[in-house]
């Protein structure tokens, strides 16, 4: 522990990282890529949780026909095929992982209590939070955020496809530019499009750092809990 960052972290994938180049369903050397970099965080000492967006099989606004509490509870057990898809490929390398679900599945998931998630985390298991906030009309960032703050982590490591947060887009913009560090109220007064509204409002009003940085290469998630500077840091102020 004495050369790590952090104590406890919450790492934040959505669920387009674990498909690759296909966009859609699982890829099996970019989830094996993924879980490597995640169990050699935890065997670094550090307390690792993780949500799992459910983009590469459904999202809840997939569909403008359907209902959008239906398509929301669809979205839900997207994530939990991903969960559980990444729980496998960790145990298969002799990590011991617990899926919590905010949607009772008794048969694969534990029901998500907080003390029973901060147990688990304190016992050197590595927790996957399920099925977001367990509500609709709330996305898996809001419930990254939730989880983040409940379980008392250190920072919110939110995995994107770029280096941090630009001021606009950097693969449409050459000259955007790249912010170090930057505040909730400045990533929602100028929609910076790092998380939904609600996630960054939560993460302001509950002092959550966040640090947004490249999941390109799943080695950074290591890089950083080490300290070396990467990414965007985004704090209350």
């Amino acid at each position: 522990m004495g050369d790590t960052k952090y104590k406890r972290i919450l790492l934040k994938i959505s669920g387009e990282a674990l498909a690759g180049d296909a966009k859609m369903g699982i890829n099996d050397e970019v989830l094996k890529e993924i879980s490597a970099s995640i169990k050699a965080v935890s065997d670094l000492g550090v307390q690792v949780a993780v949500v799992v967006g459910g983009g590469n099989f459904w999202r809840g606004r997939s569909s403008e026909k359907m209902d959008r509490v239906t398509a929301d509870h669809m979205g839900m057990l997207a994530t939990l095929m991903n969960s559980l898809a990444l729980s496998d490929a960790l145990e298969q390398m002799g990590a011991v992982t617990r899926v919590l679900s905010a949607i009772e599945v008794r048969q694969m998931a534990e029901p998500y209590i907080r003390k029973r998630a901060v147990r688990h985390l304190e016992k050197g298991r590595i927790v996957i939070f399920a099925c977001g906030t367990g509500n609709p009309y709330f996305s898996t960032d809001s419930g990254a955020a939730l989880r983040a703050t409940e379980i008392g982590a250190d920072v919110l490591l939110k995995a994107t496809m770029v280096d941090g947060v630009y001021d606009k887009d950097p693969k449409k913009h050459p000259d955007a530019v790249k912010y170090e560090k930057v505040t909730y109220d400045e990533v929602l007064k100028n929609d910076l499009k790092v998380m939904d509204a609600t996630a960054a409002a939560h993460c302001r009003d509950n002092h959550t750092k966040m640090l947004v940085f490249s999941m390109e290469d799943p080695e950074n998630i290591v890089r950083i809990v080490k300290g070396e500077n990467l990414g965007t840091l985004v704090v209350k102020e």
